[in-house]
C-alpha cells in the first residue's frame, strides 16, 4: 500500500513526516493531528526501507501505543512484528528482562505498584524503628522517588518533602527499603528507568547493542518527559541523533510526577541543528473555543509562541453558569446533557465532565443517578487496587496457585505472624538455587523437619507451618464441591483476624480502619451476588478470580465506558476529546488550586513570591487542556457556595475566567454572576501575600 502524503497532510504536517534524518522538534498544538503525523511518519520510514527493528517510538500510555500500532498497520498493511512502540516504563522492562542479571537480579523479578511500595516503606520504618504515627508514607515515597531518580540529593531535600516526625533517619530507612527490594527480587516503577540507565552508563557494550538496534527514535508527549526519561532517551539517541520529539509546552501538566517541560529547550541544546516544526491548525474545536484557549494561555510568559487556528468559522459561545451550590451545579449539568441528547441526538459518551480533583465527583454522581444518566469515573483508584482488597485477593490467589511468589510475599506476614524478612530471604535463596517457588521450598522444609537442621529458627518454622496449614485448610474448603465461596472468604477474613490488623495499623484513625473493613464486606457481598445470579453457569474460586482479572484489565479499557458520560479529572482527560464538555467547579482555590501552589512553594524552599510563577502557569495550562477537550460546545460552572465538611463556604469564580475574552462568553440565564469585578486581581494578591517572607516565617 503506497502512501499519498500530499493528499493526506497539510504543509507543516508533511514537513514533519518527511524529516527523518537528524534531530527534529515538532511543536504540536492541541487537536493539530499529532497522532496522525506520528503514525504517517513511521509508515513513511517503513516505506523508505528503514527496518522495523531500527525504530523505537516511546509514549506515555499503553492506550496511545496500541492506537499508534493499529493506525500504522492500517496505513502499511504490514504485520509489525519487530517494531517497538512502547511506554517508557514498558521499554525499561523490555531491557531489564534481557539484561537484569548483569545487576545481580533474577529474571523473574516482581514489579511493585504504589500500594506494594507503600507497604514495603511501612515495613522499612518498622525494621529501622524510625518515624512515628505522624510520618506520611506518601511523602516518604515521594522523597525516595526524588532521591532515586536524581531530582535532588540527601543534602538538598526540599523542605516540603521532609517527612514529618522522621528526623534524620530517612536515609537509613531508604537503605532498608532498597535492601528489601533486592531481597524480594522486586523493582518499583522508578527502577524501571533507573536500572536501564545504570546498565547503559556502567556497561558500554550493552549501550552499544541498543544503539545499534534502535537507530531511529521518536518520543510522543515530549513535554511530559521527566529528567530521567530524557536522560534515557539522550543516551540512546546520541548514537545517531536521528531523534524526533513531539510535544506541546502549553499542555505540560505533570510536574507533580516529575515532568519537566524545559526538556524542550534542553533538547535543542543537546542536539545542535534541531529542525523545529510547528503544527498550529486545529482540527478538533470550533474557532470560538480555540480563541478562548488562546486568550487564556497567552497570559503564560514561559512558552513557545504559537496560536491555534481552525479552518472553520464561529461556533457557539462558551456558556458560564453560577449555581448556588454543588447540588444545583449537578442538576444543571444533568439537564443540559439530557437537552443535548434530545436536540442533537448525541450519545452519553459524547459528554465529558471535567473536575480539578477526584474528590469533587460525589454531588455530580448523585445528580446523574437521580436523572438516570449512566456514567463512569476516571482518574480515581480502582476498588480492586485498594490495599485491603489486594490482601484478600492475594490469599485467594495463593489458595488457587501456591506457586505464585508475588502474592505469597504479599501475605506471608500480613497480618503479621512472626515471619520476618530474614526468614523470607533464607527461603528465597533456597528457591533461587533450586529454581523453584517459595511454597515448594517451605513445603519441603516442613516434610523433612527432624531429619536435617532447618534454615529457619524454630519459632519462625512454627509460624511458617501454621501459615501453610491455614492455606491448605481453606484450599480444601473453598475448592470442595458445593462450597459457597462468599461464606468461606468471610471465614478466612475472620480466621486471619484482619479486622484487628486494620485496627492496629490505623490505631490513630478508627474511621479509616472501619472504612477499609467495610470495603472487604462489600467484596464479600459482591461475591455472594455473583454466586446467586441464576444466569451465572459457572461458580467457584477459579471462575471468580478469572472474572476479577478481566475487571482489572478492563479498568482502563475504552469499551467499558461506551454509552456512559465521562466524569473525570482534567489530568485524566488529557488526550481525549468530546463534542460537549463541562468544566465544573471553576472556583478560586480550586483552579488554580491553592494546595498545589502551597506545596510547590514549600518544595521549592523559596520565600520569594515569584516562586509561584511556575506552578501558577502550570495551573493555567491545566485549564487550557480542559478547554481544548471540547469540540463543539463548552460549559463552565462556578458555584457561589460549596459545602466543606458541615459548613457551606462562600466561593468566588476562578480568576482564569477573567482571562477568557469576554465577547466569547454568555452567562446562562438561570445563574447570576457574583458581583466581584476585581476578583481575579484580589485572588492573585492574596496568593502573593500568603507567600511573603513574613507570612512564611510566622
Amino acid at each position: 500500500m503506497r502512501l499519498n502524503l500530499e493528499a493526506e497532510l497539510n504543509g507543516p504536517q508533511l514537513e514533519a513526516v518527511r524529516t527523518i534524518e537528524g534531530p527534529a522538534l515538532i511543536i504540536a498544538g492541541a487537536g493539530s493531528g499529532k497522532t496522525r503525523v506520528i503514525t504517517y511518519r513511521i509508515a513513511h520510514m517503513l516505506e523508505k526501507g528503514i527496518p522495523q527493528h531500527a525504530i523505537l517510538a516511546l509514549t506515555f500510555t499503553n492506550k496511545a501505543a496500541r492506537e499508534m500500532e493499529t493506525r500504522i498497520k492500517e496505513l502499511t498493511g504490514k504485520k509489525l512484528q519487530s517494531l517497538t512502540i512502547s511506554t517508557f516504563h514498558a521499554f525499561g522492562v523490555k531491557i531489564l528482562r534481557e539484561e537484569i542479571e548483569t545487576l545481580g537480579y533474577r529474571k523473574n523479578f516482581s514489579i511493585y505498584d504504589e500500594t506494594d511500595r507503600n507497604e514495603l516503606i511501612k515495613e522499612s520504618l518498622r525494621e529501622t524503628r524510625a518515624g512515628s504515627e505522624e510520618t506520611s508514607v506518601y511523602s516518604l515515597g515521594q522523597l525516595f522517588s526524588g532521591i532515586k531518580t536524581g531530582r535532588f540529593t540527601w543534602g538538598e531535600v526540599p523542605g516540603g518533602l521532609y517527612p514529618k516526625g522522621l528526623s534524620a533517619a530517612f536515609e537509613r530507612v531508604y537503605g532498608e527499603y532498597q535492601h528489601s527490594l533486592k531481597v524480594f527480587n522486586a523493582l518499583d516503577f522508578d527502577d524501571l528507568l533507573v536500572l536501564p540507565i545504570a546498565l547503559f552508563e556502567n556497561h558500554p557494550d550493552i549501550l552499544d547493542k541498543y544503539r545499534s538496534r534502535y537507530r531511529y527514535l521518536l518520543v510522543d508527549e515530549f513535554q511530559d518527559t521527566s529528567r530521567i526519561q530524557y536522560r534515557l532517551l539522550r543516551l540512546l539517541a546520541q548514537g545517531t541523533a536521528n531523534v524526533c520529539a513531539v510535544g506541546d509546552d502549553d499542555q505540560s501538566i505533570y510536574s507533580w510526577r516529575g515532568a519537566n517541560y524545559e526538556n524542550l529547550l534542553q533538547f535543542e541544546r543537546d542536539f545542535p541543528g534541531t529542525r523545529e516544526i510547528k503544527l498550529e491548525q486545529n482540527y478538533r474545536s470550533t474557532a470560538t473555543i480555540l480563541e478562548a484557549a488562546n486568550g487564556l494561555i497567552s497570559h503564560n510568559t514561559n512558552r513557545k509562541d504559537k496560536k491555534l487556528w481552525s479552518g472553520g468559522e464561529g461556533g457557539r459561545p462558551v456558556e458560564l453558569y453560577y449555581p448556588s451550590n454543588e447540588r444545583e451545579e449537578g442538576e444543571f449539568i444533568a439537564a443540559r446533557i439530557k437537552e443535548h441528547m434530545i436536540r442533537e441526538r448525541l450519545r452519553y459518551d459524547d459528554f465529558g465532565v471535567l473536575l480539578r480533583t477526584n474528590s469533587m465527583t460525589r454531588p455530580l454522581e448523585e445528580a446523574f443517578l437521580e436523572a438516570n444518566i449512566p456514567y463512569r469515573v476516571s482518574g480515581g483508584q480502582s476498588f480492586f487496587q485498594r490495599k485491603e482488597i489486594k490482601d484478600i485477593l492475594s490469599y485467594l490467589r495463593i489458595i488457587a496457585n501456591p506457586s505464585d511468589d508475588v502474592n505469597l510475599l504479599r501475605i506471608i506476614n500480613t497480618p503479621r505472624r512472626g515471619i520476618g524478612k530474614g526468614a523470607v530471604q533464607a527461603v528465597s535463596e533456597l528457591a533461587r538455587k533450586d529454581k523453584t517457588s517459595l511454597w515448594d521450598i517451605m513445603d519441603r522444609l516442613r516434610r523433612i523437619l527432624g531429619d536435617t537442621p532447618p534454615p529457619l529458627p524454630p519459632k519462625t518454622q512454627v509460624e511458617v507451618e501454621a501459615f501453610m496449614s491455614l492455606i491448605d485448610r481453606f484450599r480444601e474448603r473453598i475448592l470442595g464441591a458445593g462450597t459457597r465461596l462468599s461464606g468461606e472468604v468471610r471465614a478466612l477474613v475472620e480466621e486471619i483476624n484482619y479486622r484487628s490488623y486494620l485496627a492496629a495499623e490505623f490505631s490513630k484513625n478508627e474511621k479509616i480502619a472501619r472504612w477499609k473493613f467495610t470495603n472487604i464486606e462489600y467484596l464479600i457481598q459482591s461475591i455472594e451476588t455473583w454466586e446467586s445470579d441464576p444466569d451465572n453457569l459457572e461458580t467457584g474460586l477459579y471462575p471468580w478470580l478469572n472474572r476479577v482479572s478481566l475487571i482489572l484489565r478492563d479498568d482502563g479499557n475504552d469499551e467499558a465506558g461506551k454509552g456512559k458520560v465521562n466524569l473525570m479529572t482534567i489530568h485524566a482527560a488529557k488526550g481525549l476529546e468530546f463534542p460537549v464538555v463541562f468544566i465544573a467547579g471553576a472556583e478560586e482555590g480550586t483552579i488554580p488550586h491553592t494546595r498545589s501552589l502551597e506545596e510547590a512553594a514549600a518544595a521549592a524552599g523559596d520565600t520569594d513570591p515569584s516562586a509561584l510563577q511556575g506552578p501558577l502557569e502550570e495551573e493555567r495550562r491545566l485549564f487550557y487542556v480542559a478547554i481544548t477537550r471540547a469540540r463543539d460546545k463548552l460549559y463552565i460552572t462556578s458555584c457561589q457556595k460549596r459545602r466543606r465538611l458541615q459548613d457551606e463556604v462562600e466561593r468566588a469564580p476562578s480568576p482564569f475566567l477573567a482571562e477568557i475574552p469576554p465577547h466569547l462568553i454568555t452567562v446562562h440565564d438561570e445563574g447570576k454572576a457574583p458581583d466581584n469585578p476585581g476578583e481575579a486581581d484580589a485572588f492573585f494578591a492574596r496568593i502573593k501575600e500568603r507567600f511573603t517572607p513574613a507570612a512564611l516565617t510566622n
